[in-house]
C-alpha cells in the first residue's frame, strides 16, 4: 500500500479508502477502474490505428506506386517526424501541458486520415509522383502526431496504475490486429469488384478517421472526470507534477500545493542512468522487430501457394499474436519482472535474424507463418513486462518523466529497425 503525505491509496479492487489528496477522495473501491482501462485501450487503439491502416493497405499502395517501395519509404518518412517530435517533447516533459499535447496529437491523426481520403478521391485513385508526395506528407503528419500522443499518454499513465499501461499497449496491438482482420475481410469482399482494392482502402481510412475522433472526445470530455484518474493525477500534483494541472482543471479540480513541501525529484538524466537496461531493452526489442516487420514480410518472402494473400496473412498473424501477448503478463507465472531475465529474453530474440533469412530461402510458408507469429508474441509480451515494471518505486513526476524516456527509447528502436530493414534489399537486385 503506497502512501503520500500520510495518505494511503488502495492497491486492490474492493479495498475502501476515504482519505483525500488535494481535496479529492481516494477512489472508493477504485471507482472508475474498468472504465479507465477501457478508455486506455481505446486511446492505444487510436494512437496507432491510422499508421497501421497505412501499413496494412500496403498492397494497395504497392500497386499504385510500384517503383517507389511504399512499404519501406512510408515507414522511413514516418519515423524521423515521430522521432524528432517525441525527443523534443520528452526533453521538455516537466513543463509540457500533457492535456494539450495529447489532444493536438489525436487531432493531427484525425486530420491526416481525413486528408488521405481527400487525396485519393481528388486523384481518382491514380498513381504518380504527385499523389505519392501527398501521401508521404500525410504520413509525416502521422509521425508528428505519434510523437505527441505516445510519449504523452505513456507518461501520464505511468503515474497511475500498471493495468492502465497494459491496457494502452494492448490497444496499440489491437490496432494492428483489427486492421489486419478487416483487410482480409475487405479484400475477400471486394476482390471480384472493379476498383475493389481501392474501396477496401477507403473503408479503412474512414474507420481510422472515426476512431481518431472518438479518442479526441473520450480524452477531452470523459477520461479526466473519472474518480480514479482524478485521484492519481491529484496525487502526482501533490508531489510536484505540473504536467497534470490542465487535466485536473478539466476534471473540476483546483490544486494548491505547498512548494516547500515538495520533495526534489530525480532529473531525467538520473532516471535514464538508473533504468538504462530497460531503455536499452526497449530499443533492442523494436530495432529487431522493425528490421523484419513489415518490409521484409512484404518484399522478401518469395512466392507461395497463397499468392498475393501471403504477406497479408503474415502481417495478420504477427498482429494477432502481438495483441494476445499484451495480456499474457497479467498471468503472474508468465510475467517477467527480473531485470536480468528480461535482458536475456530480449537478447535471444536476435536469433530471429538468421531464422527469418533461412526460412525465407529454404522453408515453406507454414514455417514462415509460425516464425512471424512468435516474433509478434515475444514483441508484445516483453514490451508490457518491461513497461509495467519500470515505473515502480518513483514519485508521480518521476514516473511521468521515465515514461517519456522509455517511450522515446522505444521510438529510437523503431527508427533504427526501419533503417536496418533496408539491408535485406542488398544483393537482391531490387534496391
Amino acid at each position: 500500500m503506497t502512501e503520500v503525505n500520510g495518505i494511503k491509496a488502495p492497491e486492490k479492487l474492493g479495498q475502501v479508502a476515504m482519505t483525500e489528496v488535494n481535496g479529492i477522495k481516494a477512489p472508493e473501491k477504485l471507482e472508475g477502474h474498468f472504465k479507465a482501462m477501457a478508455i486506455c485501450w481505446l486511446l492505444g487503439l487510436g494512437s496507432l490505428v491510422a499508421w497501421n491502416s497505412v501499413l496494412t493497405i500496403g498492397d494497395y499502395y504497392g500497386i499504385l506506386f510500384p517503383n517507389y517501395h511504399p512499404s519501406r519509404v512510408l515507414t522511413l518518412v514516418y519515423q524521423p517526424f515521430a522521432f524528432i517530435s517525441m525527443g523534443i517533447l520528452a526533453y521538455k516533459e516537466a513543463t509540457v501541458n500533457t492535456r494539450k499535447r495529447i489532444l493536438i496529437g489525436y487531432t493531427l491523426f484525425f486530420l491526416g486520415t481525413l486528408m488521405m481520403i481527400v487525396v485519393d478521391v481528388a486523384t481518382s485513385g491514380r498513381g504518380g509522383i504527385g499523389p505519392y508526395i501527398g501521401i508521404c506528407a500525410m504520413v509525416g503528419v502521422f509521425g508528428v502526431a505519434d510523437g505527441h500522443v505516445q510519449g504523452g499518454v505513456i507518461g501520464d499513465l505511468s503515474l497511475m496504475r500498471p493495468e492502465f499501461i497494459q491496457s494502452f499497449f494492448a490497444g496499440l496491438a489491437a490496432s494492428g490486429a483489427l486492421t489486419s482482420a478487416l483487410r482480409l475481410m475487405t479484400r475477400a469482399a471486394f476482390e471480384k469488384y472493379h476498383d475493389g482494392l481501392r474501396k477496401g482502402t477507403m473503408m479503412f481510412l474512414a474507420l481510422s478517421t472515426f476512431i481518431e475522433f472518438l479518442c479526441i472526445f473520450l480524452y477531452a470530455i470523459y477520461f479526466s472526470k473519472l474518480p480514479i484518474v482524478k485521484y492519481y493525477r491529484s496525487k502526482a500534483a501533490s508531489e510536484g507534477s505540473k504536467t497534470v494541472m490542465a487535466d485536473l482543471a478539466a476534471g473540476g479540480i483546483q490544486t494548491q500545493t505547498d512548494i516547500e513541501a515538495i520533495p526534489q525529484r530525480l532529473t531525467t538524466k538520473q532516471l535514464f542512468i538508473q533504468n538504462y537496461d530497460y531503455a536499452l531493452g526497449l530499443f533492442l526489442i523494436y530495432a529487431l522487430t522493425l528490421s523484419i516487420f513489415p518490409g521484409f514480410l512484404f518484399e522478401n518472402t518469395g512466392k507461395h501457394q497463397l499468392g498475393t494473400w501471403y504477406p497479408l496473412v503474415l502481417i495478420a498473424m504477427y498482429n494477432v499474436l502481438d495483441f494476445i501477448s499484451r495480456y499474457t503478463p497479467l498471468i503472474p507465472c508468465l510475467k517477467i519482472e527480473n531485470r536480468k531475465g528480461l535482458m536475456v529474453a530480449i537478447g535471444l530474440r536476435f536469433l530471429f535474424v538468421p531464422a527469418f533469412y533461412f526460412t525465407a530461402k529454404y522453408a515453406d510458408q507454414g514455417w514462415m507463418i509460425l516464425l512471424t507469429s512468435i516474433l509478434g508474441f515475444t514483441n508484445g509480451h516483453l514490451t508490457v513486462c518491461l513497461m509495467t515494471v519500470a515505473p515502480k518505486g518513483y514519485t508521480g513526476p518521476e514516473q511521468n518523466a521515465l515514461g517519456n524516456v522509455l517511450a522515446f527509447c522505444l521510438m529510437c528502436g523503431i527508427f533504427a529497425g526501419v533503417l536496418l530493414d533496408w539491408l535485406w534489399l542488398i544483393g537482391n537486385g531490387k534496391f
